[in-house]
């Protein structure tokens, strides 16, 4: 989707607020303490990069960020029967999500992008996420042949007692990106984690695969 009207907008958002629910749930499993990360902040970090001209709406294949060794297909997912976005299968959690009712990555919007932290056994596909540094590229593969081309501009550990979406998942039209996993602490009573990573990306140019 290239553009967002009111009523579209206001869907998004009770999308996200649901996923945001399936977030605090599922994805929590995990198998011990996730990596380090940065503090949370009040505000999404500024824009660094300047903006580049929004893409045709084409579905994501795969997710590359060769700093922190990430070579991963995404599948698209919707709502499950329970009205939470329907994860990856936890049976492959080398495997990315994206939330394919929102913009695909690369068009106009914060597209997003989820996956595990980690399984019982081993880490999984986001694992280093919050060890990426501002200014890491992040590349999207697309169904068109081309890649977008995404800069971070941030990186956040937001704990769930503070979660806002509309401040994690707002965009101002840029093409951006969101890419998330679970982070903070592990409780190993409660099998869950305490915060979530956050990555925040902005498309800066674009290649043919």
């Amino acid at each position: 989707m290239t553009t967002v009207n009111r009523r579209q907008g206001a869907a998004i958002v009770a999308g996200l607020v649901l996923f945001v629910a399936w977030l605090h749930g599922y994805v929590d499993f995990g198998a011990g303490a996730a990596p380090r990360g940065t503090p949370a902040r009040s505000d999404r970090p500024a824009h660094v990069y300047g903006a580049h001209v929004p893409l045709s709406t084409a579905r994501p294949l795969r997710v590359d960020i060769p700093s922190i060794g990430v070579h991963a297909p995404i599948v698209a997912r919707g709502l499950d029967s329970a009205g939470g976005v329907d994860p990856p299968p936890y049976t492959t959690p080398e495997v990315a999500g994206w939330w394919g009712a929102g913009p695909a990555p690369g068009a106009k919007g914060a597209a997003l992008l989820v996956g595990h932290v980690d399984t019982p056994t081993r880490p999984a596909v986001f694992y280093g996420l919050s060890s990426v540094a501002r200014g890491a590229l992040v590349e999207v593969t697309r169904s068109d042949g081309t890649v977008a081309e995404f800069m971070v501009e941030g990186v956040e550990v937001v704990d769930k007692a503070g979660f806002r979406a509309d401040r994690v998942y707002g965009s101002d039209g840029r093409p951006e990106l969101r890419l998330i996993t679970c982070g903070g602490t592990f409780d190993r009573v409660k099998r869950e984690y305490s915060a979530n990573v956050v990555v925040f990306a902005a498309l800066t140019g674009t290649r043919l695969a």
